[in-house]
């Protein structure tokens, strides 16, 4: 045993985890062969922004892939986890121009395009790092020789390929359209990037004159500051009430312009007044009438929401400022007929909260119908499946319904869009490379400003990553990718475009499984946000309580698809089980003295070892059928009630004898099967809770087995190990062990105190005389006899404890367990004491003005209170009159 480490007295992880990560990636142990033969498991990190560090939902979802992955490679599977980050366009250059402006007074059109990236890349370079090194602290086995960054040389290559490929085959395409727009982060955004929010509103009910009549025509709005791009009113061909109006002209309020009434099916009989202003360039759905009428698009808003010349005397207000002048001035004229307060559903952009404002816009697109149908079929056909099955509605949902991807950005950081202008012949050149000249006049070119919607790139993440548009090895090994991992928040941001993406360029899905985890709140069901000030940070609580502790705590009651409550409380319990396994492990290192372990022939095994055995196997079963299924939470609970109320609680203690019996042959077995059964169980938690693990792996002998557990065989069933009937008898000890000492501690009979034991059963041979020491040792039995039945001379019947299981009744005399004379008088003093609460309860009670005037509450208490001491006193009658 010298060969092998000692095990520190406390539980530090502190002290050998960083030690034991660097020595996993120096033997790297995570850096697969692509050569090697065996069947393939592969999965992509989602990558996570460069705007920062990590949270607890980066926690739990890096967690979950590791368990899986760590599980897949010790089951012999060529397994590559490949990690990356992401340059997240938006969310980066609004954190730099932050820190630009409050800590220089600069915005990044002082520092010119050129200059703004630099500071960027620096922002880009601090914070992967820092995301690389919380990996590595969460213990995350990913592969750091093949670490990505979408924007690193060859994942833009695939961008640019993948760009110029859609654009060859008229998929993506440039036009002017309804987009949404973000007034704040000045871009365009895809519908994905909207977040709906109910708001408070209202119906403003305007007149629209009838141009040479004196009626008029009302329209109800909730954007009435949007009227001065009016351009039609349409009501339904099909209304009865509204059909002679078709063909008629109308005068638009304060600005005096006609605009014709036209008949569309798009409006719904019988809601609101029937009459629909239609706005071309500022809502989506009038954008469609329009296409369908011909009518003008008139944009009345600056990109940063101020109106523009369109609209009048209004120019240069806020959007919401000139809603409110114009409504007071449409009062004023008599236009305004009244105000409906109106809740509705207000689209805010997903990165800064601001409303989005629907504009038409010359912005890129990607044509989805002909990329989502074989993405649907996909789903449907079962070759990609959801779990829990119940999300493939959202992504259905999603991808039915979906409209062409808005993919222009107006930003400065991210993949500028590989398209070139010649302002001298109007030439515009798609190119795979950067050119400096017209290909049809020579002219010199300039490259379009804009730059690609982040999730343009993350969605070639499973095969950029490999190195397409290269066949790569890597390639042609690892792909498909086998399970993707992540929250159900970006099914339709990423899950999505991943699949169409993987469809369209790869002829093949992108991954076969998509594990859906939920949200990790707090202890009170509360998103974790910074305005709630309830976020954690993963790195302090590794600080405190270890990474292993972090990740059992994520894992525990972890149920694929649902959110998860993170306490305090559940960080004591995983320390708690973490110092448990630590102390059993510690306990077990110092009585070895073998130095390798062998399972002893089966005659060789004592009933508690083939039981231990057949506990493991079952545990065994249990954990893989669990971790195949993808619960996570199923899986750690079957290992923690196997190591903590199965391997600890009773067989470490039924063999502690044996232990003591150095040199004998009973020892050598005990010592064999307990370091048999812990090294395999180590290795069944190793995924969960990897550096403990290996700390106590390397602590015990293994020769013959794998130098790290990293890589050690996972356990598999063995019906060898199926030992039914010994399995059965221990069972049924334990059983009766459990319900002595539960009666023993209801009647607070001291551990030193031993009472005979009689056991009357048909199950004999389960309580043999092999299994009395573990009465006397563990149930403070003085002796024990056993027998299929007891006549009641023998037990004492009358002045006997009487013990119920399902396969055993036992009697424990009542002198060996109490001193009578000393009961009795315990028992009198008690008696005494309840007879007299009941007479003053009964008191209180008689009288009448304590039962009228007192609170009913009050009254009903002193009832409950004379129930509980007559209750009682029962009780104590009865147990002395058992001691005559």
């Amino acid at each position: 045993m010298d060969q092998y480490n000692e095990l520190p007295k406390t539980y530090a992880p502190g002290e050998f985890e960083d030690r034991i990560y660097k020595t996993w990636c120096e033997k790297g142990y995570f850096t697969p062969d692509v050569k090697n033969d065996a069947e393939h498991f592969s999965v992509v990190i989602p990558p996570p922004n460069v705007t920062g560090q990590l949270h607890m939902g980066h926690a739990l979802d890096e967690t979950l892939q590791d368990i899986l992955v760590r599980y897949k490679r010790m089951q012999g599977f060529n397994t590559l986890w490949i990690p990356g980050t992401d340059h997240a366009g938006i969310a980066t250059q609004i954190k730099v121009e932050e820190r630009l402006r409050v800590e220089e007074g600069l915005s990044r059109y002082d520092l010119g395009r050129e200059k703004f990236l630099e500071r960027v890349w620096q922002w880009k370079d601090k914070y992967e790092a820092r995301i690389t090194g919380q990996l590595k602290k969460l213990g995350a086995s990913c592969d750091w020789t093949r670490q990505r960054f979408t924007f690193d040389e060859g994942c833009s290559r695939a961008v640019r390929d993948v760009f110029v490929n859609l654009y060859e085959k008229g998929l993506i395409y440039r036009g002017y359209r309804i987009i949404n727009w973000c007034p704040r982060c000045l871009t365009a955004l895809s519908d994905a990037e909207v977040e709906y929010k109910d708001q408070p509103g209202n119906f403003w009910h305007i007149k629209y004159p009838i141009k040479g009549e004196d009626g008029y025509v009302e329209v109800a709005t909730t954007r009435p500051e949007t009227m001065f791009g009016d351009t039609a009113v349409a009501v339904n061909p099909e209304d009865e009430a509204m059909k002679h109006l078709i063909g008629k002209t109308l005068i638009l309020p304060i600005v005096g312009r006609e605009i014709p009434v036209i008949a569309d099916d798009y409006v719904e009989i019988g809601f609101g007044t029937g009459c629909v202003k239609i706005t071309p360039a500022h809502d989506p759905n009038d954008f469609m009438v329009g296409q369908r009428h011909d009518l003008e698009q008139i944009k009345v808003m600056n990109d940063d929401a101020t109106m523009n010349a369109g609209a009048g005397k209004y120019e240069g207000m806020d959007r919401y400022a000139c809603r409110k002048a114009l409504v007071a001035d449409l009062e004023a004229e008599g236009y305004l007929v009244k105000v409906v307060p109106h809740e509705h559903n207000v689209g805010v952009c997903y990165r800064c909260g601001t409303t989005v404002e629907p504009m038409t816009s010359d912005q890129w697109f990607v044509k989805m119908k002909p990329l989502a149908e074989p993405a649907i079929k996909a789903v449907e056909d079962g070759d990609i499946r959801f779990v829990p099955e119940r999300f493939s509605k959202n992504y259905f949902n999603w991808m039915n319904n979906i409209l062409d991807w808005c993919i222009s950005r107006q930003l400065w950081w991210g993949h500028r869009i590989p398209a070139f202008y010649c302002d001298a012949c109007g030439e515009m050149t798609v190119s795979r490379t950067d050119i400096t000249a017209c290909p049809k006049c020579g002219a010199a070119v300039r490259q379009d400003e804009d730059v690609l919607d982040t999730w343009f790139s993350s969605a070639l993440w499973p095969f950029s990553t490999m190195g397409w548009p290269e066949m790569t090895e890597d390639l042609k090994k690892y792909y498909p990718t086998s399970v993707l991992v992540t929250g159900y928040d970006i099914i339709t941001f990423w899950v999505s475009r991943m699949i169409f993406s993987g469809l369209e360029h790869m002829g093949e899905k992108p991954f076969s499984t998509v594990f859906i985890h939920g949200l990790v709140r707090d202890a009170q069901g509360r998103k974790m946000s910074k305005s709630l000030g309830n976020g954690i940070d993963p790195l302090e609580i590794i600080e405190k309580y270890g990474a292993d502790a972090l990740r059992y705590a994520l894992s525990t009651g972890n149920s694929p698809g649902n959110d998860m409550r993170f306490s305090d409380e559940k960080m004591e319990a995983a320390r708690n089980f973490a110092n448990k396994l630590w102390n059993a492990s510690r306990f077990v290192r110092m009585n070895l003295t073998i130095d390798r372990v062998e399972l002893p022939a089966t005659d060789r095994l004592a009933t508690e070892d083939k039981w231990i055995l057949s506990e493991f196997n079952k545990t065994v079963a249990n954990v893989t059928n669990a971790l195949d299924h993808f619960e996570i939470g199923v899986a750690l609970n079957a290992i923690y009630e196997f190591v903590w109320d199965i391997f600890c609680d009773w067989y470490i203690e039924l063999t502690k004898s044996r232990l003591n019996e150095k040199g004998t042959q009973g020892n050598e077995v005990a010592q064999n099967v307990l370091c048999y059964v812990l090294t395999g169980t180590l290795k069944l938690l190793h995924p969960f809770m990897p550096f403990i693990t290996e700390e106590i792996y390397q602590a015990l002998p293994h020769d013959g087995d794998s130098e790290s557990i990293v890589i050690a065989a996972y356990p598999k069933v063995d019906e060898a190990m199926d030992y039914f009937a010994e399995s059965q008898a221990m069972t049924r000890i334990i059983a009766a062990i459990k319900a002595i000492r539960l009666r023993r501690n209801e009647m607070n009979v001291v551990p030193s105190r031993k009472a005979k034991v009689y056991i009357a059963t048909k199950y004999t041979d389960s309580f043999g005389p092999s299994t009395h020491p573990f009465f006397v040792r563990l149930a403070s039995a003085s002796d024990v006899e056993v027998s299929q039945a007891f006549d009641s001379a023998t037990v004492n019947a009358d002045n006997a404890v009487q013990i119920i299981t399902d396969s055993a009744t036992l009697y424990l005399p009542m002198s060996d367990l109490v001193d009578t004379e000393k009961e009795r008088a315990r028992l009198e003093g008690e008696l005494k004491k309840l007879t007299d609460e009941i007479d003053r309860v009964n008191k209180k009670l008689a009288n009448e003005s304590f039962v009228a005037k007192a609170p009913a509450a009050v009254v009903d208490a002193e009832r409950a209170k004379l129930a509980k001491y007559s209750e009682n006193l029962a009780g104590v009658q009865a147990a002395l009159e058992k001691l005559k």
